[in-house]
């Protein structure tokens, strides 16, 4: 079997200089040249894994389709490679050292002192090498979270350094991402920053193969020669990764600056073919060229911070760009929504969206929200808490059912129209025992569910503990909510939609999960377009 090269992706001077945009772009041309590649997020956190972490903490919780709550990250390298990721893709300190306890709690170390080196860098070195082993990559690309220097990254360095060695020359290089500020006061980039951060990296012992430099000016010819000469690379290791209008900018930036090709050369692999990124500069020109613009607010309680939900303004971006529309999302605080205010606040509006969520704050003007675009026919979509919040605004309101509510907000609700999952009940561990992952959803024909996915069968992915109570099922379709997709086993009701409405659709799942560049969410897509339809006829 062909040797697995690896890619290890660090970072310095600073957090949230992109390592995770880097890695997928750099993964995007290599796979646009015909290798099969993967990225791997490595996470120095003590959770076991983000779905405890509130995501003021952390940004969103990404999920796969094998249940896993995973680093945001994870949606990138979906987005940008359109191949689903595993709980092999993301690895948490919480996990390695679990991992390693159990082992030694059943003697596995025969009576060894356990300890950070070897046991915990065995530990993430076999994992770091888990998806290489299993002959369906060429290449494996593994982002090390935090920045170089950070007490808790240090085993994963460590790891790296003695992986470099196992693997041998070609096999393994290292690319160090970096910050090179500008100084406007001495109107010149600095390269100190870029030079301590390499600097800690050699003290680890690991050599940088490769210098991506974040900036925000171009970087100069004596700038690259300096950062080389001083950080130990060649100057055409040196690369320059300027801010750019938009993430998906990144591949082709890097791709002249000749970052896949310098990788390629330092792991003793042929160029093969130019990538072949024609689908993707044709999903570049649409985004960039908008016939319309709509504005789509999106009604949550973690507006404050964009990375909350990530995954949805991409899916935006992309159903956008399919729609040829520049969608603007409009960020409303659920908490300042009430019965007095909502019609200034959403009237102008060509889209509601309700977001995912968990707790009681903020539910009232999601609720409120959701009475408002139903009945002024504006494009409503609602996903996960945002599906609970427009069947207990049914039942309100259009049923009757005074204090409706889910048993997650009101224990003694009349009207427990949202409960507890069944299966959920004898559970008291909060991590990883939602239901979570990919499951089967059956679609009514003749329902706009089914017009939309143009199937009667699809798989989305779930993050819930509660659901649709089936007991008042027959009498919400009696005055009009529709339920058009139920799971093929456990009934549980995944889509409600009302007809009389020009686009009335909320789900229990989450399609943002698997909307990417090459396949847009035919939900999301389907909701612009709608949201199109009333900007230009009103």
């Amino acid at each position: 079997m062909k040797q697995t090269k690896y890619i290890f992706v660090t970072g310095g001077v600073t957090s949230s200089l992109g390592k995770g945009i880097v890695a997928a772009s750099l993964a995007k041309l290599l796979q646009a040249r015909g290798y099969r590649t993967t990225i791997q997020k490595f996470d120095p956190y003590i959770n076991v894994d983000p779905g405890t972490l509130n995501p003021y903490e952390h940004g969103e919780c990404f999920v796969t389709n094998d249940g896993a709550e995973t680093d945001l990250d994870l949606g990138h390298y979906e987005r940008f490679l359109n191949v689903p990721t595993s709980q092999a893709n993301n690895v948490t300190t919480g996990r390695v050292y679990s991992s390693v306890i159990e082992k030694e709690r059943r003697g596995e170390f025969l009576g060894k002192t356990v300890q950070v080196v070897p046991h915990i860098t065995n530990e993430i070195k076999e994992r770091m090498q888990l998806l290489g082993k299993s002959g369906d990559f060429d290449i494996v690309i593994t982002e090390i979270g935090g920045t170089v220097g950070d007490i808790e990254s240090l085993p994963y360095i460590e790891s790296v350094r003695q992986l470099l060695w196992d693997l041998g020359e070609n096999n393994a290089i290292v690319i160090h991402l970096t910050l090179v500020p500008y100084l406007a006061a001495a109107g010149e980039l600095k390269t100190k920053p870029t030079q301590h951060s390499v600097k800690t990296l050699m003290e680890s012992g690991i050599k940088a193969d490769i210098l991506v430099c974040r900036t925000e000016h171009e970087l100069s010819t004596e700038i690259r020669q300096k950062l080389a000469a001083f950080c130990n690379v060649k100057t055409e290791a040196v690369i320059q990764s300027i801010d750019a209008s938009t993430i998906y900018e990144v591949p082709n930036n890097m791709l002249a600056e000749g970052l896949d090709r310098v990788a390629l050369k330092k792991l003793d692999l042929p160029e093969k073919s130019l990538p072949d990124l024609v689908k993707w500069n044709d999903f570049l020109h649409r985004l960039k060229n908008p016939k319309h613009t709509v504005n789509i607010g999106l009604v949550g309680k973690y507006v404050e911070l964009q990375d909350s939900y990530k995954s949805i303004l991409e899916a935006f971006i992309h159903a956008g760009a399919e729609n040829l529309a520049k969608v603007n999302v409009v960020s409303i605080h659920s908490e300042s929504l009430t019965v007095k205010n909502v019609a200034d606040k959403l009237k102008n509006l060509d889209g509601v969206l309700v977001a995912p969520g968990f707790g009681s704050r903020g539910i009232e003007g999601k609720i409120e929200a959701v009475r408002y675009v139903r009945e002024n026919k504006i494009p409503f979509m609602g996903i996960c808490l945002g599906m609970q919040m427009a069947v207990i605004e049914y039942a309100r309101n259009v049923l009757k059912f005074e204090n409706a509510n889910s048993t997650e907000m009101n224990d003694n609700t009349p009207y427990p129209v949202i409960t507890f999952m069944e299966e959920q009940k004898t559970i008291t561990d909060k991590g990883g025992t939602m239901r979570l992952g990919g499951w089967d959803c059956e679609i009514k024909e003749g329902t706009k569910a089914y017009e939309i996915y143009g199937s009667t069968l699809i798989n989305e992915r779930h993050r819930h503990r509660y659901e649709f109570n089936n007991t008042y099922l027959e009498e919400f379709e009696k005055a009009g909510l529709i339920a058009s997709g139920v799971n093929p086993e456990t009934r549980l009701v995944e889509i409600v939609e009302i007809e009389d409405h020009p686009f009335f659709v909320a789900v229990q799942y989450h399609p943002e999960y698997k909307s990417t560049v090459a396949n847009p969410h035919p939900l999301f897509v389907n909701f612009v377009k709608a949201a199109v339809n009333k900007k230009v006829n009103g």
